[in-house]
């Protein structure tokens, strides 16, 4: 065995004695080291395309997933098991050779990425430090951002999101727009609320509303002016981890409330959204969950 296979070969035994103490340490602080799976990524967001986008230059740090082999490495493309020794070894000698290697190639959904092929290209020039990596780039369109540090334990809240999207198309009617809960069932309620807004619209104009009208009339009168009292306030940050929709939604539950205050019958969203964070600051109300 030549300098070089053993320099080789010692190398995978430290990314692969690295990948064990890593998924220790993840087992104790209960944080996922896992590699995302890119067909759950596609069943959950929904995702459109590809579409072809070329080779160019790619962040090693922003690949964190794999169609078939996320199994095989760890978060940080560290080999979880020694069956692919040969192969990982041998591309890391032509890296000691300074052989240059095929473009891998690649998935691109928001600003991450996910292996179709090249799995073990990726592993090596990770371990070594390399920033980029030629690729082979094929595009999918998600409604939602999609961003380096997705686990695979937000899949199931972008879903609800997506599928909030898919019903409501906000993001077709306000382009731009920002509504993201972390309330149990919190997307469901959002739906539900235009839909009685779209009701009494078409009480007060003795008309059919169609649901894109009753959409964007729901994100302009009644949750913009809420998310801008909320943002205005600075409630967010008391309240770390939730979003200005969660507060949205406990307004709303507030306003029905307020409402049936003697004087107060025609309470304003708005209004229901200053009264209840004063609330919140004051301490005369403690439950938002």
């Amino acid at each position: 065995m030549t300098s070089m296979d053993s320099m080789a070969d010692a190398d995978f035994r430290y990314a692969r004695t690295r990948a064990f103490f890593l998924r220790v340490l993840a087992a104790l602080s209960g944080h996922s080291r896992d590699l995302m799976a890119f067909e759950d990524v596609r069943e959950n967001l929904h995702l459109g395309g590809p579409v072809y986008r070329g080779v160019k230059p790619v962040r090693v740090d922003q690949i964190v997933g794999s169609v078939d082999r996320y199994r095989d490495f760890d978060r940080l493309f560290l080999p979880t098991q020694s069956r692919t020794f040969d192969r990982w070894t041998r591309i890391n000698r032509a890296w000691y050779q300074d052989i240059s290697l095929p473009p891998v190639l690649l998935y691109k959904v928001g600003e991450v990425y996910f292996v179709i092929d090249g799995n073990h290209r990726v592993s090596v020039a990770r371990s070594r430090g390399q920033e980029y990596i030629d690729a082979e780039v094929r595009e999918c369109s998600a409604r939602v951002p999609v961003t380096a540090d997705i686990r695979p334990e937000d899949l199931e809240r972008l879903h609800d999101r997506v599928e909030f999207l898919e019903r409501s198309r906000l993001d077709e009617v306000r382009p731009g727009a920002v509504v993201e809960t972390t309330i149990l069932g919190g997307y469901e309620r959002l739906i539900e609320h235009i839909a009685v807004h779209r009701y009494f619209m078409g009480l007060e104009s003795a008309r059919p509303i169609d649901e894109m009208e009753a959409v964007a009339h729901w994100y302009d009168h009644v949750y913009s002016p809420v998310a801008e009292v909320v943002k205005q306030s600075g409630i967010l940050e008391e309240l770390p981890g939730r979003e200005a929709t969660d507060v949205y939604l406990w307004v709303m539950d507030h306003l029905h409330f307020l409402r049936e205050t003697p004087g107060k019958e025609s309470a304003r969203p708005e209004e229901a959204a200053q009264d209840f964070i004063e609330g919140l600051y004051d301490g005369t109300l403690d439950n938002v969950d």
